[in-house]
């Protein structure tokens, strides 16, 4: 039987590994070893990262409609309370979203909330 050598193998999952590396500084785009443990540290922060995106997004619209909801004479808590007890079911992406763009239609988010709240 012909012996097999691994060297196509080896020099194509280094060539991946120093693709992913590409455009990280000195040593980390050039050698493998470096780029190998530079690539793994930033599949880790880009998995940390994309759970932390949902988190940062969902405080972001938090803030937008807090700030929406004060301007109109209410708190954000009393006003989701509000829109539960209505049986209105909008996410806060498009509450937030309602609160920059169309200010109108807010408003009379506010008003059906307080009218629930206070009844």
């Amino acid at each position: 039987m012909a012996r097999v050598k691994g060297a196509m193998h080896t020099k194509k999952r280094r060539n991946r590994v120093l693709k992913l590396a590409k455009g990280y500084r000195g040593a980390k785009s050039k050698q493998f070893r470096t780029a190998k443990q530079a690539v793994m540290k930033s599949g880790v922060y880009s998995y940390v990262g994309r759970r932390l995106k949902k988190r940062d997004f969902r405080k972001l619209w938090i803030a937008r409609i807090n700030a929406a909801t004060r301007a109109n004479g209410m708190s954000y808590s009393t006003f989701m309370h509000g829109l539960k007890l209505a049986g209105i079911e909008i996410n806060r992406k498009m509450l937030a979203e309602m609160a920059v763009n169309d200010q109108a239609a807010f408003t009379s988010l506010v008003e059906t909330a307080k009218g629930k709240v206070n009844a």
